[in-house]
């Protein structure tokens, strides 16, 4: 799967909601995936920082797409369990998710992602998730 690939399905199969992120989609590989959002007056909370639930969203669907690169081909997946814990808060001109799949099985997919804010580079909120196949 290529960043074309990948992108072209977030734009045409995900939920408006999550498109509403305006996500990137840089890089795709069966090791991992890499994905930027820009940060905007939509997704801001009180104190100019980015809400915790856009960057959950982030989180998942980075993971998601972590999914389908190590599986190399865009299999349902579902989210069964999804743990997020927010390091600092988040600012800047956009956020990066890089994700990696930790285990595949035949039922289930555990994956992990850190979000980091840019350019500062700082890591900003580290993710878990347990798919379903």
């Amino acid at each position: 799967m290529t960043p074309d690939t990948a992108q072209t399905l977030l734009d045409q199969a995900f939920a408006p909601w999550v498109r509403a992120l305006q996500p990137s989609i840089t890089e795709i590989s069966t090791e991992r995936v890499v994905m930027t959002i820009p940060v905007t007056s939509d997704i801001l909370r009180v104190g100019g920082i980015v809400s915790g639930q856009a960057l959950a969203a982030l989180a998942d669907t980075a993971m998601v797409f972590a999914c389908f690169g190590h599986l190399d081909a865009p299999e349902p997946v579902g989210t069964v369990t999804l743990d997020t814990q927010f390091l600092r808060p988040a600012s800047g001109d956009s956020i990066r998710a890089e994700a990696e799949v930790t285990r595949a099985g035949r039922a289930m997919i555990f994956a992990r992602c850190t979000l980091i804010s840019e350019p500062s580079g700082k890591p900003v909120a580290l993710a878990t998730a347990t798919f379903a196949r």
